[in-house]
Parts: C-alpha cells; structure tokens; sequence
C-alpha cells in the first residue's frame, strides 16, 4: 500500500515528492560539481609543474651543450699543444 503523503497522482503517472528525493539530488549536484572542481584544480596544478619542469630541462640542456662546446675547445688546444712540443 502506497502512502499518499510519498506520492501524488498526476495524468496517471505517480509522482514521488518525498523530501528526501529532493535532498538526494542537490547531494548528486554537489558532488559533481566538487568532483569537476576538483579535477580543474589538479590540471592547473599539474600544467604548472610541468611548466617548472620544461625550464629545468631547458637550463639542463644549455649545461650541456657549453660542456660539449668546451670539451671540443680542450681538444682544439690539447692537438695544437702537441703540435707545439713536436716542433
């Protein structure tokens, strides 16, 4: 037996008013909205981090290329430094 304080009939069809339908809803529309809030926050986070991470390897890579330049200039100048005591 249905309680009639639960539904309401409209054009045939049973309506549910009960409150706690209402209160069930409103924690389904805060909890997306939580949910997709939370996943912009951890983007913004994580395109920040690898933005941080870019510069690193941006500072790494010119380390290495002045290192590659350098150990090039040292074999320059240990070739003419055997050249010079040959002589």
């Amino acid at each position: 037996m249905r309680h009639e304080s639960n539904l309401r009939r409209r054009r045939g069809v049973d309506i549910i008013t009960d409150s706690s339908v209402i209160v069930s809803l409103i924690t389904l529309a805060g909890s997306a909205l939580g949910t997709f809030a939370g996943i912009a926050v951890n983007s913004k986070l994580t395109n920040y981090r690898i933005a941080q991470l870019e510069k690193k390897v941006d500072k790494h890579n010119s380390v290495i290329e002045r290192t590659v330049k350098l150990e090039e200039k040292a074999g320059a100048f240990d070739y003419r430094l055997r050249e010079l005591e040959n002589k």
